[in-house]
């Protein structure tokens, strides 16, 4: 039973658990960006385009003409959907924007976490001998003269 163990440690690592919480995170921003693309993004484009569904674009394969896809379908007919693939590479742009920004996002934070840690590093110390505020790299006190060690 060291399996169960072994695999237990790796269950409950931190890793896992994480990637856990980014599928079900991406699992929900997939049915949003779905959304924004099917509801939001191709309705208007479909207008400029003369009312055109993306999603009814399709080849038929089996040699019978239908008025839609979705007769072609219940007819049992082989199409080629290439609307249907039109839609998913926007998807696919949407989500890869949308990713792009975030980690972009979480760049420019860490960029300013690690400047204001900078910054609240200290930049002085005090003189042992007569506790005055000196620089760290200094040698010597400039107050009262004491010879430091070098920082």
């Amino acid at each position: 039973m060291k399996w169960l163990h072994e695999f237990r440690e790796f269950a409950i690592k931190g890793n896992v658990i994480d990637l856990a919480v980014g599928v079900v995170i991406g699992t929900a921003f997939n049915k949003i960006v779905t959304s924004l693309v099917n509801d939001i993004i191709m309705p208007p484009l479909a207008v400029i385009m003369g009312k055109v569904n993306f999603a009814d674009f399709y080849a038929n394969l089996s040699g019978g003409e239908y008025e839609t896809l979705k007769a072609a379908k219940e007819a049992g007919a082989v199409t080629l959907n290439y609307g249907n693939f039109f839609n998913i590479i926007i998807e696919f742009l949407l989500v890869a924007l949308a990713v792009f920004l975030l980690v972009k996002q979480i760049n420019f934070l860490r960029r300013m976490a690690e400047r204001d840690k900078k910054a609240a590093e200290p930049t002085t110390k005090d003189c042992p001998f007569c506790l005055s505020k000196i620089p760290l790299r200094a040698t010597r006190c400039a107050h009262c003269t004491s010879e430091l060690k070098p920082a």
